[in-house]
């Protein structure tokens, strides 16, 4: 399986370590605590609740296993190099919607900082994908699961 490599900010991968760090230490301390006290409830052939904490356990580690490969296939954006005369990742862009004449504006990020409530919106999402590598005057056609989208771009800064 090939990994796939992506793009963070340096206080999105950041926040990606620290993460890691909770459920390696704190997550699995909880796990295992969860593991004594169901063990401790008598016969494990018959004892659900060890058997959920278990499921959790494991689940945990999966978490843990994918978070590592996310990270260690994760790469900090180098703004030195980029063309900022177009939509890129870490691209903040104003954005007219041609059918109703509203004014968004978004950041294009990784998928992991996504947060549309912060006005983060994935590389990888539909938005995202129809803005990247267009530049200010034109006009993005996207489609999205509510049918077809047109936006201008107004603005691109940093």
């Amino acid at each position: 399986m090939a990994s796939t490599i992506n793009y963070y900010s340096a206080e999105g991968l950041q926040k990606l370590k620290e993460e890691l760090q909770d459920l390696k230490i704190r997550g699995r301390a909880k796990a295992a605590e969860d593991l004594r006290e169901a063990r401790d409830k008598g016969d494990l052939s018959e004892n659900a609740e060890y058997d959920a904490a278990k499921d959790a356990q494991g689940l945990l580690e999966l978490k843990i296993a994918k978070l590592e490969e996310v990270i260690g296939n994760a790469r900090v954006i180098d703004e030195t190099n980029m063309d900022f005369s177009k939509a890129l990742i870490m691209s903040k862009v104003k954005l007219k919607n041609l059918k109703n004449n509203m004014v968004l504006n978004y950041t294009l990020v990784a998928e992991e900082e996504a947060n549309l409530a912060a006005g983060k919106i994935s590389v990888k999402s539909p938005i995202g994908k129809g803005l990247l590598g267009k530049s200010v005057g034109d006009t993005a056609e996207i489609t999205v699961p509510a049918g077809k989208l047109q936006f201008e771009i107004l603005e691109i800064s940093r």
